[in-house]
């Protein structure tokens, strides 16, 4: 035999060895839970600098008590031509105010953006939730016409985990700009859509300059002369939606403001393209029923409203009849 045949052998021979010290280092590192290897930083360590760092960055950066920089940079900006109150420089700052309302699947605050030493211009912030255990309870029949097409999305929602949870929460805020976006370039009554980042929508705020918010319909006594102007007001409104193929889809006295004599549509996360959900008819036959009765409850009489001739005329407007 060779000589350096035996030197392989001897070299197999220390071969196990080693291999069992590489084994015990590999094991060291991925069992222990906090390594405390000299230059090495744990993760709880790690979180908590961190915390530090960016708390610090806060302390020292936010001006005026601020509670965070504008976001418009990250967002999805509302339709063109923009209104000249929006504030769109970067230098600005947002600074929550309270809470306006809160809701089943989002929470709507006052918030301030503005350059330091600016009054700033008032808007609404209204934030979706995904961690609601009946998160959108009646998605289902909403989300028609407008199904995703990746199917572990799909599955994700269905199944309403975590992830899907917040996708739906996603899909609504994501339909709601859209279609503020579309209204407010016909001229609808809507508010003004700023901007969206993620689950949060900016919007105009309707109310006064000291924050307080316009009232709903259902909190107002108009006289009759004002109810009378305000339901054609609401059907002119309905109309213009049926044009364009949409329906509410949750119309009420409840999402409706009165903002300066002007009736507002608000709260459209929901609204139906009436064309592709196989249920379009019905729902532009709910958001009548739901508006009329509380007209009729503040005593507007059918001939007045006339509930028949204005669902079929919604009807051939959008295209169904």
């Amino acid at each position: 035999m060779r000589q350096h045949d035996f030197e392989d052998f001897d070299s197999f021979d220390e071969q196990p060895s080693r291999r069992r010290a590489a084994r015990s280092r590999r094991r060291g590192r991925f069992d222990d839970p906090e390594p405390t290897r000299s230059g090495r930083l744990t993760e709880g360590e790690r979180v908590r600098l961190a915390k530090l760092r960016d708390d610090a960055y806060t302390e020292n950066q936010l001006p005026d008590g601020a509670d965070r920089w504008s976001t418009w940079d990250d967002a999805e900006h509302g339709p063109l031509p923009r209104p000249d109150w929006v504030v769109t420089e970067l230098a600005a700052v947002d600074t929550d105010l309270g809470v306006l309302k809160t809701g089943k699947e989002a929470d709507v605050h006052l918030l301030r953006r503005g350059l330091p030493g600016t009054g700033g211009t008032l808007l609404a912030a209204k934030r979706y939730r995904s961690d609601e255990h009946k998160l959108f309870h009646r998605d289902a029949g909403y989300l028609e016409g407008r199904r995703m097409r990746r199917s572990r999305e799909m599955r994700a929602i269905e199944h309403r985990t975590a992830f899907g949870r917040n996708l739906i929460a996603e899909q609504w805020a994501v339909a709601e700009f859209a279609a503020l976006g579309r209204l407010w370039t016909l001229g609808a009554p809507v508010p003004y859509p700023v901007q969206r980042n993620g689950t949060e929508l900016l919007l105009e705020f309707l109310g006064e300059e000291d924050g307080t918010a316009a009232p709903r319909l259902a909190q107002v006594r108009p006289d009759p002369e004002e109810l009378t102007d305000l339901w054609f007001q609401a059907t002119a409104a309905l109309e213009l939606l049926a044009a364009e193929g949409l329906a509410h889809g949750d119309l009420s006295a409840y999402n409706l403001l009165v903002h300066r004599g002007r009736l507002m549509v608000i709260d459209l996360p929901q609204v139906v393209d009436v064309v592709a959900n196989p249920g379009g008819a019905e729902f532009l036959a709910r958001d009548v029923r739901n508006l009329a009765g509380w007209f009729h409850g503040r005593g507007l009489g059918e001939h007045v409203t006339n509930t028949g001739e204005l669902l079929a005329e919604l009807v051939t407007a959008a295209g169904l009849g």
